[in-house]
């Protein structure tokens, strides 16, 4: 009797143990449950910006090798050239049909080829730079905006120039040009960048589809609705965010310019975008043909 009395607070005690042990592996199994959970999101994300490095590294190389094919064709032209000046202007003095001026002039003329040479090479040096901030700008904006659908935010650059395509859809309402909350954070996050490059000029150009405007007497057409909308988003720009309104520009487009077929709901609906375009700085590239 005795012992069983005795085994009797050994085994509640033992029970007990096998309690509190078992909601301890419960709290330390859902905290690795989570913990994982977090290291594979941080993978995907390094994976997804892992991938971006790479396509901006390869376009940079095919760019990088265009130009440099480029360059070897201006120098093997300028070599040409220099062969056969040198053998025009020999035989010409070995026939004694010009002066020692004309002589001399052509001379120069050929030495001018590798000044030329060197004026094309500042020129391709100008190009390689440009292309680099546009890439660079093109990152900075896709970090800034985040992972968005394509289909609502499209950032690219096309021909040295660097668009942004927003779908009116995360911007306005049908018909309306007043901004929606989400509309505001996403602009203000291309604002803070384009602020950080303040000798940027930019147009911001509005689209719409081709449904007629009825019944608004706010909005004639769509003429007045594309404008509208660009003027909201620059007035949005100079006054929230401080960007100098000297380097905006505010445009329409209405339905004159489609990306799509507008029979269509889904072609009218990728019709209704707003556009902003990094307008190229062209007075770098005058300042390298003005005359020394």
């Amino acid at each position: 009797m005795k012992s069983k009395l005795f085994l009797l607070p050994v085994l509640a005690s033992f029970f007990l143990f096998s309690c509190v042990s078992s909601k301890k592996f419960q709290v330390l199994t859902d905290k690795y449950a989570s913990l994982n959970e977090q290291l594979i999101n941080s993978q995907k994300e390094t994976k997804a910006c892992r991938d971006e490095k790479a396509e901006a590294d390869r376009q940079r190389a095919i760019a990088d090798a265009q130009r440099d094919a480029q360059l070897q064709s201006y120098r093997e032209q300028m070599e040409m050239l220099k062969k056969n000046n040198n053998v025009a202007l020999k035989q010409l003095e070995d026939l004694s049909v010009i002066s020692s001026s004309q002589a001399e002039s052509i001379k120069k003329s050929i030495e001018n080829i590798g000044s030329k040479d060197a004026y094309i090479q500042n020129i391709q040096q100008a190009a390689a730079r440009k292309d680099s901030l546009n890439m660079a700008l093109v990152m900075n904006l896709k970090g800034a905006i985040g992972d968005l659908n394509d289909q609502d935010v499209n950032i690219k650059v096309d021909k040295g120039v660097v668009f942004v395509d927003i779908s009116d859809k995360v911007l306005f309402k049908t018909g309306s040009f007043d901004l929606s909350d989400r509309a505001k954070s996403i602009l203000g996050k291309v604002a803070l960048v384009l602020k950080n490059q303040p000798d940027i000029e930019f147009m911001v150009e509005g689209h719409t589809d081709n449904v007629n405007m009825k019944g608004d007497k706010d909005l004639m057409d769509n003429w007045d609705l594309s404008v509208k909308r660009a003027t909201t988003i620059v007035r949005m720009f100079q006054k929230q965010y401080g960007l100098n309104p000297a380097n905006m520009v505010a445009a329409g487009r209405a339905e004159f310019r489609p990306i799509a077929d507008n029979s269509t709901e889904a072609g009218r609906a990728a019709n209704r975008r707003t556009r902003i375009v990094i307008l190229p700085q062209l007075d770098q590239f005058f300042k390298l043909l003005e005359k020394k």
